[in-house]
């Protein structure tokens, strides 16, 4: 398999994983949303911005450092699981020690024993990330994905069983311990991996320094994303955070779902080529163009409709989150250009280059949140979607450099998404004017909405004066027909028989 095939096949399997994981955690999220109140889920989210930032000390980004090398024997991983597991047993018996002392900071006896519990995760995570760092290396990632769609399935429903039967947060919290737990058991044989001791120090050490550069990297980056829930849970309290959050993640299914598809088999593919700078530019603006164009109208499309989405989905309760999550997915127009650019810089070991990205990004959402916070909810989205542009155009820029293009080649490669979008954009703007408000239910709106903005995703593309747009719409409108082909022909063998 050619290392284009490979990359396809790859994010092919990650497509299906994350839109597979994506949907479920949709539909799983309205359930619990639905028994659940916005203030238990603010607490987790409280919890989570802490045992979050601990989680990047406790995997070194040693797994990355392992991926990355050309080789990695059996001794390297043995001392990548000694490191964490060591790393991991000390953070635990951290957060058992300061939970009295966080609880009362926060005013709230429960959050003593909420963190002491959510903290075992740490003990298992060397299981599960150095069985993940052999898939990921081999590229297996469609075992990768049935192992996170089976553990999804299993944590979900423990959530949902314990938040129906009265346990609240704890339902959120014992979940994802369970999640865990299952993620031990299924990946070490997929692997087949088992733990080993070895302390080393010497290799530990050169497997140490690429993975500080790239832990360093995650936390800056883990800490600009955060701070908005640290700076409302300080602020305006769990309710606030778990409105905000749940329009947060909303905002983030295209990303999630198309980006992240690319970034794992764009870095690894990287970093197999870096010696052929053709390539590595090929790859990189390739990336970004076919990123673009699949979520530039999920964006428009979830712009119009986050009134209605929240509505019908999640109900009275949640009305809140429609204002800022209508804000946030502009953000997601700048990170479906920039995201690739993380993964050249690191597959590249141009780690220092990221972490003064990193930096100076999480100085400007500091800056942006001081102000935004005065406005409320929707200030802070408005805070985090300047901070998103500038990040953007900062990362964008380091990698340019990088890969030695000009960077008016990034936005260029974005043209065609960007000229679908205002497309998609017109027609649902002269839909909204011209019905003049007779469609009131949200459940036509969406139906006819979502209609009419995949019909112009296709027609737009296949008119298109983009040869890029053009194939992906003949693409769709091919598997279109493939599927009515087949239809009528088992039809017709139905009416035969």
């Amino acid at each position: 398999m050619s290392l284009g095939q490979s990359i396809r096949h790859g994010a092919a399997w990650l497509f299906i994983g994350n839109m597979g994981s994506q949907a479920l955690t949709f539909i799983f999220g309205i359930v619990l949303a639905r028994l659940l109140a916005p203030a238990d889920f603010g607490m987790l989210v409280t919890i989570s911005v802490f045992t979050g930032l601990a989680g990047f000390v406790s995997g070194g980004g040693m797994g990355q450092a392992l991926v990355r090398a050309k080789e990695a024997t059996k001794q390297d991983y043995d001392i990548a699981f000694t490191l964490q597991i060591i790393i991991g047993c000390l953070i635990y018996a951290s957060f058992f020690f300061s939970a009295p002392w966080f609880a009362r900071w926060y005013d709230t006896p429960l959050y003593s024993d909420l963190l002491r519990v959510s903290a075992l995760s740490f003990i298992f995570r060397p299981f599960v990330n150095l069985p993940s760092n052999i898939l990921f290396r081999n590229m297996r990632f469609k075992a990768q994905t049935g192992v996170r769609i089976t553990t999804l399935l299993l944590s979900s429903a423990v959530s949902i069983g314990m938040a129906y039967t009265g346990y609240g947060v704890w339902s959120l919290i014992i979940g994802g311990i369970v999640g865990s737990a299952a993620s031990v058991l299924l990946l070490a044989p997929l692997a087949k991996w088992r733990p080993g001791w070895s302390l080393d120090l010497r290799r530990g050490r050169d497997i140490a320094r690429y993975g500080f550069m790239v832990s360093a990297n995650d936390i800056v980056i883990y800490l600009r994303s955060q701070s908005s829930n640290f700076v409302l849970s300080r602020s305006l309290g769990t309710t606030s955070v778990g409105l905000y959050n749940k329009a947060d993640s909303l905002s983030h299914i295209p990303f999630i779902a198309i980006s992240g598809s690319v970034y794992d088999p764009l870095f690894r593919s990287i970093a197999k080529s870096a010696d052929n700078a053709d390539l590595v530019k090929y790859l990189y603006l390739r990336s970004i163009k076919l990123i673009c164009i699949y979520t530039f109208p999920a964006y428009v499309l979830l712009y119009w409709l986050a009134d209605e989405i929240i509505h019908v989905l999640y109900g009275a309760k949640w009305a809140g989150t429609a204002a800022p999550m209508s804000i946030l997915v502009i953000a997601g127009f700048f990170m479906s250009i920039s995201h690739p650019a993380g993964a050249v810089l690191t597959a590249l070991n141009k780690l220092r280059q990221e972490l003064f990205v990193s930096l100076t990004s999480f100085a400007t959402v500091i800056a942006a949140l001081a102000i935004g916070i005065r406005y409320g909810i929707t200030g802070v989205a408005w805070a985090m979607v300047v901070s998103y542009a500038a990040v953007s155009f900062h990362m964008s820029l380091t990698a340019s450099k990088a890969v030695n293009i000009r960077l008016a080649d990034i936005p260029r490669a974005a043209l065609p998404a960007a000229y679908q979008g205002c497309i998609i954009f017109l027609v649902l703007y002269l839909l909204d004017t011209g019905s003049h408000g007779m469609i009131k239910a949200p459940i036509p709106i969406i139906l006819i909405y979502g209609i009419t903005a995949a019909t112009t995703f296709v027609l737009s593309g296949v008119f298109s004066p983009f040869e890029d747009l053009r194939q992906e719409s003949k693409k769709w409108v091919g598997a279109v027909m493939t599927i009515l082909k087949i239809g009528k022909n088992g039809a017709v063998k139905t009416h035969e028989s």
